[in-house]
């Protein structure tokens, strides 16, 4: 029997060899809408890895109250920190940025590697990105989710998503999925510089400083998520680079959702209660968010600065996240081309 010939064109043979590299943040409304946070909101708490109830239990809430009533108020809070010049989130906006800015770091004019961008939830979906990348003839695609502190909720759903777009691929490409990054030491740099280079320009030196990472539920801890530790590992490693305490670096969790208990303390409820205790100036960062968003910009910055003036203190100031920063791009390069050792 003779041997079986394959044949492929020599189009695709030209345009094959490419390398990919996709960005994956969590994802925003398209329009500060209730319409857009409501198709937002459908397709985030949808999510298995988000709300780990039962669908049967868990939909008719999702659909019979909570879209009917969340949209309106989410979407007036992304209304004020909406960037009306380019008509998109500050979430886009940066993710687009840091894009930009690894592709410039990697040499993107070489165009042997490519690098893009994509949402876990909303557009440009990751589906649609990893497709785009392959018809450009990216046969290995190193894939990011930019969460430095691993969790099922974030970056395991950015990864499943990932690999529930390859299921509509004959021809797959290799892949590759980055680790999380909680303890890099160019990331840790990064976090570190931002944090002195933003309070040097203070009128003000803060009592303490609070790091404020978004929650998760405690039970999703409690089964194994090892995203607790990565933060503590953070702000370990970020106290040790800037000389501090615990007592001038504390860490705390934001942004709990619903009736059981989240990982504690509360960055709400510290805020409300340092004055108290006679802390009455305090700066915020938030080093799980790598792109200042809704729940920095909207959450932090002004709920955030509302609730600790209200309650007696004198000065606040939120320290914003890397961005598109120096330290930004030489982390996420950092990491890129860590992983993609072997394919370059």
């Amino acid at each position: 029997m003779g041997a079986i010939e394959h044949s492929f064109s020599e189009e695709s043979d030209a345009s094959a060899g490419r390398i990919g590299v996709l960005l994956i943040a969590l994802g925003t409304p398209d329009e500060a809408t209730p319409e857009g946070v409501r198709a937002f909101l459908k397709e985030f708490l949808s999510d298995q890895r988000v709300i780990e109830l039962p669908p049967l239990l868990w939909q008719p809430i999702l659909r019979g109250i909570i879209l009917n009533v969340r949209p309106k108020k989410v979407a007036h809070a992304y209304q004020a920190i909406w960037m009306e010049d380019e008509d998109e989130s500050p979430l886009r906006h940066y993710t687009r940025a840091q894009s930009d800015g690894v592709a410039s770091a990697m040499g993107q004019k070489r165009n042997d590697v490519i690098v893009d961008w994509a949402m876990r939830y909303g557009t440009p979906s990751v589906a649609d990105r990893l497709k785009a990348l392959k018809d450009q003839g990216c046969d290995r695609i190193l894939t990011v989710a930019l969460y430095p502190q691993y969790s099922a909720t974030t970056t395991a759903s950015a990864y499943d998503a990932v690999f529930h777009a390859l299921e509509d691929m004959r021809w797959q490409p290799s892949i590759r999925s980055a680790p999380p990054f909680h303890d890099d030491p160019a990331y840790i740099e990064a976090l570190a510089t931002s944090v002195e280079d933003h309070l040097a320009t203070l009128d003000f030196e803060p009592q303490t400083v609070i790091a404020s990472y978004h929650g998760i539920p405690k039970p999703y801890s409690d089964a194994g998520d090892p995203y607790l530790q990565h933060c503590q590992i953070t702000n370990r490693l970020l106290g040790q680079r800037l000389g501090w305490g615990e007592d001038r670096l504390r860490l705390t969790f934001q942004s709990r959702f619903g009736f059981q208990e989240w990982l504690r303390p509360y960055t709400d409820e510290t805020l409300q209660r340092l004055p108290g205790e006679g802390i009455k100036r305090v700066a915020v960062l938030a080093p799980a968010f790598l792109a200042d968003c809704l729940e920095t910009l909207e959450e932090i910055a002004m709920q955030g600065r509302d609730t600790f003036l209200a309650a007696g203190g004198e000065q606040f100031s939120y320290i914003p996240c890397l961005n598109d920063g120096e330290g930004a791009m030489a982390a996420l390069t950092a990491l890129v081309e860590r992983e993609l050792a072997g394919w370059v």
